[in-house]
């Protein structure tokens, strides 16, 4: 393992099931977010929050909700 790197047992997976509220600078989103304590714990998947408004990361449950979300789809980029 990578120095630097936490091990399995220091991964502190406490904060799954979480709600993230993400701004459209913060796309295109994924999980875990940079800076996340627990960047390593699962691979890398992009979001489409911008289709509901809020997205759930299949495999951590964190719910991600789009600041100022009127209720209709954004589209572009």
């Amino acid at each position: 393992m990578p120095v630097g790197w936490p091990t399995f047992e220091e991964v502190d997976m406490s904060n799954t099931q979480r709600v993230v509220e993400i701004a459209e600078s913060d796309l295109p989103l994924h999980c875990p977010l940079p800076g996340d304590k627990v960047w390593c714990s699962h691979p890398r998947v992009f979001l489409a929050v911008e289709e509901k408004g809020e997205a759930h990361c299949p495999y951590c449950g964190t719910l991600y909700k789009l600041k100022g979300w009127t209720g209709r789809p954004r589209h572009g980029h």
